[in-house]
């Protein structure tokens, strides 16, 4: 009893006093007081930077997301078709089905994705300019919500795929290596070991040529990629994750050796290469005339001195030459209006710069460098100096002391012009020119490339094939051939490396290779895992078949399905003429489960569509020339009739007769059919379901499976009458009989017909896959070994394996395919073989699915030297390998992100970084694989069916003795308070709420509910835990 004695009585007040109240007046607070308070708040107050950013490379990308904040983004895309994003992709990356893989949490069938058609997929995810590319062509940026961040989840899939550590194969399908031709062995050379000789490299291997040589003038591979841009925005260990896959294909890297010192490429033709591809960056910076014999002596860099020195000297594991940052002070002046610009601006901070200002010739509006760039450095305090022109530097004492620039001005045709009687002079400390870059001039090394000339700057080399216009033998792509973004040097090395496949068949005889390229996809031993299943005595090639529903409309449609690589389709239910159907409309429509989410990703759909409208003779036919032309896939007949002996023998022995692996008995359509005495009608009661079984089995020689409606009471016991009518098998389950919604005016959805009638429809997709898995488990348990297919809410490989455990062997998918396509099944497929690869390595054995371990610990990916985002903006560090909390936050426990907290918190970290050796390479993950364990047996499926049937029993089986309760993890606390919330109002009143830090403290009342935990909207950031105190109910009275 409360302070009154009544037992009704609100116990502590003060716990409730921040909790949700009904108000009874309007909130009235002093203005000046609100200006006070909100300063405690404050969470995107990113105050001035400056020299607080001395040696802090750590990632600053807008762009990189935690898990939750990838799947939660890949959700949103709209998977359209021909997607113009993917059109907008120098490497047309099938950018729609690489984020279907991550919203399906299959984050290696998103890398599988990305690397098949980018071997540099992860670099280019980190720094591509997505919003000039494929980010500016997405279809939702014609929506509030805006469009996709593909660059962020290229980035995060990726990277989750390098922690794996798997090694790159090439395409079983191809011929092995000892078994192509000798011309396959021909010597080819690529120059530079950057994006653009990495891709060619990947692919000439892929193909299968064994003699593919980079050469590389540093010691180091990854040209500017590792040279000249920051560790914040590319960590060196991601270019050499990339360069491991490559040379895990057999190609090989010469370091030390410089074009025009070492080597030239007439050189390399006489030492017997018979192609050569020349994929280096432009040599020589732009400087203006005025910078005349200034170096960094006098305060002077140029973009091509300046970023070298600083990736040298906070890149890990780049080299071994532990070089020291440029040691700059006060002002530093930036000239150009770049993405090169914007680095060396940045990294300026970095290097000591308490004041960054970036001057060029345009208006803000013009300038060249992506909003990535730019914005990242508006976020620092760089400051932007528009229309200004360089007019002269000012020296004294051998320093560099201030600039004066002319004023630009705008004339009336829009071009810019100087206008002379407008200059200014700025102070400075140190001067960056980063205007771009060339080769004019460079004699020697425009020497070492002939027989390729250079025309306007660049190498003469067709677009299309990137062949030189001068000697068919020489190739050239990326920065020297004009195309200077990492993407696009990319995709000249994809381009190129068929150009050399062609011109080297034909120069062995071998006429036949294609005009349009052919180029083998990204390959792992993920790939070679075997997932077949035998069902019944039928060898099914993977688990994932078509529904008898709407994607089995048509034999064609199934005949697309098959080609895509769907493992099996049941027809659509099919009856005797006598019993042909006319269907109404409108009849299938989004479920109102999904909340106001519109397009792709409906939890549920509901129709009132009856049974296929085409013929016996129809469907009997298509399964014939099905099986005939697909003879590795499976065909279900799905058939259905009246309680009627007559009727089932015929129409079975017709659907026999042509060939089908399978029938499936359609006893248990809600809606219609029952109303003609068919499907639910029988399949509600067991007497009829065993009648009709026996009727079957009399006639049939192949498996028959009775598909089971979830509208009964006890599903086992229709499973079992089946079972003692001889059924093979069952099919569970059905749509679940529903009426999803009621409008405004008090019409139902769908409304047929002028009357606007309506009836009680099925509902399906993934709202329906807990009823589905406690109708199957229900039925492993009640029947061990009685095969059943599953169907009612896959969606993933995830939720398949989900279905696999309690107890079906394979699953029949149809909401899916309505949310997206056929092509879905490529992520199912490569979601599955991940997940039983992983069951035999011992080190991923703690990975749930595909997410990485100790996600309370560092929800983000990111693995390098630089810390990690949480989806609160708190920081964790990666040591070697693991996850760890970064030792700079050590005394932050209980300092939120918001406020003076954060500024508490971002002074540790200046204080840590600021005394941290940033080359240290324990810090930094490494990409070898020698340390990891040997890939044991891999599970078959038939192994992992109904692994999870043995723990799911009855409530009084269950432990009251071993009781847990909730922890909180504050470093991913976002501090909402929902916990408080559901647990004063739903709960135990176990939570307290503090009033400055909002972080929850889990008192001894906890009772272990677990709401808190449901309600969360970050993951992991609250966990059950075993309770170590004895738990006593509280009984009331």
């Amino acid at each position: 009893p409360g302070p009154t004695g009544k037992v009704s009585d609100v116990h502590d007040i003060e716990n409730l006093a921040l909790h949700p109240q009904v108000p009874k007046y309007a909130h009235v607070t002093p203005t000046k007081t609100t200006k006070e308070v909100k300063k405690h708040w404050k969470r995107n107050d990113n105050c001035a930077q400056g020299c607080n950013l001395k040696n802090d490379f750590t990632d600053i990308k807008h762009t990189t997301l935690s898990e939750r904040g990838a799947v939660r983004e890949a959700q949103r895309c709209l998977k359209c078709a021909d997607a113009p994003c993917q059109k907008s992709c120098p490497t047309n990356l099938d950018i729609k089905s690489f984020i279907t893989s991550i919203a399906n949490k299959n984050y290696y069938g998103s890398a599988k994705q990305i690397l098949s058609d980018n071997p540099v997929g992860l670099t280019c995810g980190m720094v591509c300019p997505v919003s000039d590319l494929c980010v500016g062509g997405c279809n939702l940026a014609a929506t509030e919500e805006g469009p996709i961040m593909i660059g962020g989840l290229q980035q995060f899939a990726v990277d989750v795929f390098k922690q794996m550590r798997v090694p790159q194969i090439r395409d079983p399908s191809l011929p092995p290596l000892d078994a192509l031709p000798e011309s396959y062995k021909t010597k080819i050379a690529l120059v530079g070991a950057g994006p653009a000789s990495i891709s060619c490299g990947t692919f000439l291997a892929r193909l299968g040529y064994q003699n593919v040589h980079v050469y590389e003038k540093h010691e180091f591979p990854g040209g500017l990629s590792s040279l000249e841009i920051p560790q914040y925005r590319l960590p060196y260990d991601v270019v050499d994750f990339e360069v491991q896959l490559m040379l895990d294909l057999g190609v090989k890297i010469f370091y030390g050796k410089q074009l025009g010192r070492d080597f030239t490429v007439e050189s390399l033709k006489a030492d017997g290469y018979a192609a050569v591809f020349i994929g280096i960056g432009l040599p020589a910076p732009n400087v203006d005339p005025i910078f005349k014999d200034l170096s960094e002596a006098n305060g002077f860099y140029t973009s091509k001195t300046f970023l070298p020195l600083v990736t040298a000297g906070s890149k890990p594991g780049m080299c071994a030459c532990k070089s020291a940052l440029p040691a700059l002070s006060g002002r530093v002046i930036v000239l150009g209006a770049g993405d090169t610009a914007f680095d060396c601006a940045t990294s300026s901070f970095r290097c000591g710069a308490s004041r960054v200002m970036v001057a060029f010739r345009r208006g803000v509006p013009d300038i060249r460098a992506v909003p990535e760039e730019s914005d990242l450095a508006k976020d620092e305090r760089c400051e932007f100096m528009p229309y200004m022109q360089p007019k002269a530097v000012q020296v004294r004492d051998g320093r560099v002391v201030a600039m004066e620039f002319y004023k630009m001005d705008i004339d009336e045709t829009g071009r810019y012009v100087i206008d002379e009687d407008q200059f200014v002079r700025v102070k400075c400390d140190w001067i960056v020119s980063a205007f771009g870059s060339h080769v004019d001039g460079e004699d020697a090394l425009t020497a070492a490339c002939l027989p390729l000339r250079f025309e306007h700057g660049t190498a003469s080399v067709d677009d299309g094939t990137l062949q030189s216009k001068d000697a068919e033998w020489v190739f050239a792509g990326g920065d020297i051939a004009g195309n200077g973004t990492t993407v696009e040097a990319t995709n000249d090395g994809k381009m190129a490396s068929w150009s050399i496949h062609r011109f080297i068949q034909k120069t062995a005889g071998n006429t036949a290779v294609s005009v349009a390229p052919q180029l083998p996809l990204f390959y792992s031993p993920i790939d070679l895992v075997d997932i077949s299943v035998d069902v019944c005595g039928i060898h099914f090639p993977n688990p994932f078949g078509l529904a008898s529903a709407t994607p089995c409309t048509s034999a064609d449609m199934i005949r697309r399905a098959f080609e895509f690589g769907w493992g099996f389709a049941v027809t659509k239910t099919f009856s005797l003429d006598k019993d042909l159907v006319t269907n109404v409309s409108p009849r299938i429509i989004r479920g109102s489960t999904t909340g106001p989410i519109y397009g792709p990703g409906q939890t549920s759909f509901l129709n009132i569509e009856l049974i296929s409208e085409k013929s016996a003779a129809y469907w009997c036919k298509a399964v014939t020339e099905l099986k005939t032309d697909f003879p590795q896939q499976v065909v279900i007949a799905s058939i259905m009739c009246g309680f009627n002996k007559e009727d089932w023998q015929e129409l079975a022995k017709m659907a026999q007769a042509s060939g089908a692996d399978a029938l499936e008995l359609n006893l248990s359509c809600p809606h219609g059919m029952g109303e003609r005495g068919m499907g639910l009608a029988c399949g509600q009661d067991p007497e009829l379901v065993l009648e009709i079984c026996r009727w079957l089995k009399e006639v049939c020689t192949i498996p028959f499976f009775a598909k089971l409606t979830p509208n009964v009471t006890d599903i086992t016991v229709i499973a079992r009458a089946a079972h003692d009518g001889g059924a093979s098998g069952v099919t569970a389950i059905n749509t679940v009989s529903t009426l999803m919604g009621v409008q405004g005016d008090s019409n139902a959805w769908p409304a047929v017909g002028s009357e606007k009638r309506t009836t009680y429809g099925g509902m399906s997709g993934n709202a329906t896959r807990p009823m589905a898995l406690r109708a199957i488990s229900a039925i492993a348990r009640a029947l061990p070994g009685f095969p059943i297919l599953a169907t009612g809410g896959c969606d993933s490989a995830e939720s398949a394996l989900q279905f696999i455990y309690c107890g079906a062997p394979v699953v029949q998918i149809c909401s899916a395919i309505q949310n997206q396509d056929f092509s879905i099944v490529a992520d199912y497929i490569s979601g599955l073989k991940c997940y039983l690869y992983m069951k035999a390595r011992e080190d991923l054995a703690k990975w749930d699915f595909q997410s990485p371990p100790s996600r309370a610990i560092a929800e983000n990916t990111k693995k390098a030297h630089f810390l990690n985002k949480t989806p609160n903006g708190g920081d964790t560090l990666n040591a070697a390998g693991g996850w760890g909390t970064i030792p700079h936050l050590a005394g932050s426990r209980g300092l939120p992100k918001f406020g003076h907290y954060k500024k508490e918190r971002a002074e540790l970290k200046k204080k840590f970084l600021q005394t941290h050796d940033i080359l240290d390479t324990a810090t930094v993950p490494s990409n070898s694989r020698a340390g990891v364990p040997e890939v044991g047996r891999t599970p078959s499926i038939a192994e992992l069916v109904g692994l999870a049937v043995p723990r799911i029993g009855t409530y009084n089986q269950l432990s009251n003795k071993e009781q847990a309760v909730a922890l909180v993890d504050e470093e991913l606390c976002v501090n909402c308070g929902k916990c408080y919330m559901t647990c004063n109002d739903t709960g135990y009143q176990a939570i307290t709420f503090d009033k400055d830090t909002h972080l929850p403290f889990i008192t001894d009342l906890c009772t272990g509910c677990t709401l808190c935990v449901s309600v969360c909207p970050i993951p992991d950031c609250i966990s059950m835990v075993p309770r170590t105190i004895p738990y006593v109910p509280n009984r009331g009275l």
